[in-house]
């Protein structure tokens, strides 16, 4: 399908032809017919896309202090590499379309195929011909409701929530400032909420546009002040709405000046926020700020998850402020055409872009994107890229499920240039980023369907890097199909899973997990000089983690299951390899808040078989610009430090060896691809053995539980092998409990 994408790192804007995104259970799939081009926010992006890199710095100097940040924690060349991934991943644009719906999630009630929708959604509701739209960012079109009309829903919804913000009431005298799209239809929405209004702007044409549109007066910005007394009888303005799109502050001066003693000021659009105290304070004004469309704006339960919030604690959601500007186009309240000025096909989306962001000085307010719904679109898009092409010679020929941050960034570069891999097939659900990855990486297609990776013929192998609550799944469903399986952790979320894994896996399937620390270079020499040792050894794995929001998909039970399965698996892993036994024992303990346990500032104590003892300290309060990860392993007269890896000291005997990463430091991702390969083609087990994998996940599934319970969790391989042959006669080909 065809979708306008913005490149960050050429400015370039482009119609890429992408596969279709994928139905979800919560959502439904939408056949676009018409897409708004935003003339404030998109103009804004676009406009950022263009500048060099000293003013994209200078524009957003939050992001260069977390690029600081980040060079004192992982190093120059690692935080060069990262940029530069972040610069070359497409922005999709749009967020306000309307269309008809072609298919509708198992979870969703109250729409049907064929329904005509307007939705919403930076994400969602872009600039192409397919959008997958989840149930709250969509809502249903009466027929008087053309698809025109409707593809300006979320604009309304913006401009209503600043209404509701208001506390708008019936003879209320309002100011609108800004008479931009936004302006014009706040304008008509008050007026049909009984106000008396004034529109003000610097420009005479949309000051006459909007005495069109209805407002009782309008005038230009120096006119405001004057006009204010004769409009309201002396007392000023009960509310003022900021719709103007500007960095200057004028329209906050503005504000303060024509609002009434103890009035309301809201800034709808993006404007320029210092507040003159003088006006402000002797007025007593109440200053608020309009966050986009509505309450579940930026929630994820509310947005992806579809979690409603009851009707009698929020009666106006974003999903119920776009409801209810439809009803005010359908009651003919609110008038839409005479705001269009320009329409465009889709094909021609940079000349609408051209136009917004003035390079043709042409007046312009509304501008549409129009699509031809009957033309056919795939969810396969064939590449050609240059290099990277499949050889039936390779030992992997690998399809990637999952094209987000980390596979673009860290796993796809480690895999470049390793002899005896090859690309195949890439998908992702929303397809953009498998078309871009696929392009970027020398893939051969890209899809949003898993089933075409799983039923390819050229595909040996699959890698998993998708959210964690789809791992076994799709793991499982690659094992049936006879693909080996490369899975970034965790394998599993829990024990059922991981039991179902390894029967799917049986005998004849190969498994490897993205335990990358094994094969770091300074991981390997502390390995080798542990190597002969006597006695039971003691080990210290400490992680500086950082703090993640708790709305993160990662820290969701359900989705990531927390960061002890989802990231401190690593470090369990990482004593297992050191010591070469498995976990008996676990013990956790964790902060104590009034809240309740905080499961990211933990200490996991396990005891091994052999009688070592490891300690995973992972927190998550520290000061993210220092080092995020230190080792520390102690017994049979040696002593072995690795900080960050990026410096190594070894001690044994009084005499002490000390290295020091030269360019960057290196976590081992290129080596675990060169060392799978080399197992594969030796018709060895994969480098991870099959016990280990078990042993680290049960591990972290016994870490979890123990927080739980506030006891030690014995951990039984054992019966976890019994488990998994319980119902097939499987003989691994490798001793289970090594």
């Amino acid at each position: 399908m065809k979708q306008v994408i913005q490149s960050f790192k050429t400015s370039e804007l482009i119609v890429a032809d992408v596969p279709t995104p994928i139905l979800r259970p919560e959502g439904i799939l939408v056949r676009t017919a018409r897409s708004l081009v935003s003339t404030g926010t998109e103009r804004m992006l676009v406009n950022f896309a263009e500048k060099n890199l000293i003013q994209k710095a200078q524009a957003r100097p939050d992001l260069v202090k977390q690029v600081l940040d980040k060079v004192q924690r992982e190093g120059l060349l690692n935080t060069i590499d990262s940029v530069r991934n972040r610069f070359d991943q497409p922005l999709p644009l749009g967020y306000s379309t309307s269309g008809r719906i072609v298919e509708v999630g198992s979870e969703v009630t109250g729409f049907q195929i064929g329904d005509r929708v307007a939705c919403a959604g930076g994400g969602y509701a872009n600039h192409a011909e397919m959008g997958y739209i989840p149930r709250n960012l969509a809502v249903k079109l009466p027929d008087a409701v053309s698809h025109d009309a409707a593809a300006f829903t979320t604009l309304g919804a913006i401009a209503l929530q600043g209404i509701r913000l208001a506390d708008i009431q019936l003879g209320h005298h309002v100011a609108v400032i800004g008479l931009g799209l936004l302006g014009q239809l706040t304008i008509q929405m008050l007026k049909a909420a009984g106000c008396q209004v004034l529109g003000i702007d610097i420009n005479p044409q949309r000051v006459e546009l909007a005495r069109e549109m209805g407002a009782n007066d309008a005038c230009v910005n120096e006119a405001a002040v004057g006009r204010t007394g004769l409009f309201t009888g002396g007392y000023g303005f009960d509310a003022v709405l900021i719709t103007a799109d500007t960095s200057s502050d004028e329209p906050v001066a503005l504000a303060g000046e024509l609002a009434r003693d103890k009035g309301v000021v809201v800034a709808v659009g993006a404007v320029g926020m210092h507040i003159p105290r003088k006006v402000y304070y002797e007025k007593e004004l109440d200053f608020r700020i309009s966050r986009s469309y509505g309450p579940g704006r930026y929630d994820s339960d509310y947005e992806e998850k579809g979690h409603d919030y009851p009707y009698g604690y929020v009666r106006w959601t974003q999903q119920r402020n776009m409801a209810a500007f439809v009803q005010l186009v359908a009651d003919g309240h609110v008038r839409v055409d005479p705001l269009i000025t320009h329409r465009f096909a889709i094909d021609d989306a940079a000349a609408a872009y051209n136009l917004i962001s003035g390079k043709t000085d042409e007046k312009f307010l509304g501008v549409l994107l129009t699509y031809d719904t009957e033309r056919e679109v795939e969810s396969r898009v064939e590449l050609s890229p240059p290099t990277g092409a499949t050889s039936s010679q390779d030992s992997i020929r690998l399809g990637m499920v999952g094209a987000g941050n980390f596979p673009t960034a860290v796993l796809l570069p480690a895999m470049k240039d390793v002899d005896g891999l090859s690309l195949t097939g890439i998908v992702s659900g929303r397809g953009l980023s498998a078309s871009h990855s696929g392009n970027r990486f020398g893939f051969s297609y890209a899809t949003s369907s898993y089933d075409d990776l799983l039923t390819d013929p050229q595909t040996n192998w699959v890698a998993i890097t998708t959210r964690h609550n789809l791992h076994a799944e799709q793991t499982i469903a690659a094992l049936k199909a006879g693909k080996d399986v490369f899975v970034e952790k965790p394998l599993a979320m829990n024990r059922a899973e991981l039991v179902d894994i390894y029967r799917a896996a049986g005998n004849d399937r190969r498994i490897m997990v993205g335990f990358n620390r094994r094969f770091a270079p300074m991981v390997a020499e502390m390995d080798a000089f542990l190597k002969g040792r006597q006695r039971p050894l003691v080990g210290m794995c400490r992680v500086n983690a950082g703090a993640i929001p708790r709305d993160h998909w990662t820290q969701d039970p359900e989705i990531g299951g927390g960061r002890i399965i989802g990231e401190a698996c690593h470090f369990i892993d990482l004593l297992i390899f050191f010591f070469k036994s498995h976990p008996v024992s676990v013990y956790s303990q964790a902060i104590q808040t009034d809240a309740g346990i905080v499961d990211d500032e933990v200490v996991i104590t396990l005891t091994f078989a052999d009688g070592s003892i490891g300690t995973v300290m992972y927190a998550a309060g520290g000061d993210k610009s220092y080092g995020k990860e230190r080792f520390e392993i102690i017994g049979d007269g040696r002593i072995a430090v690795l900080d960050n890896y990026q410096t190594l000291e070894l001690v044994k005997n009084g005499k002490r060896q000390s290295s020091k990463a030269r360019l960057r430091p290196d976590k081992g991702h290129h080596d675990e691809w060169v060392e799978l390969v080399k197992a594969i083609k030796a018709g060895q087990p994969t480098p991870i053995s099959m016990g280990d994998i078990a042993a680290g996940h049960l591990a972290s599934f016994a870490a979890v539980e123990s927080l739980q319970q506030k006891a030690p969790v014995a951990i039984d391989m054992d019966a976890f092998w019994r488990d998994v042959q319980a119902t097939e006669k499987i003989t691994l080909a490798e001793d289970p409990s090594a």
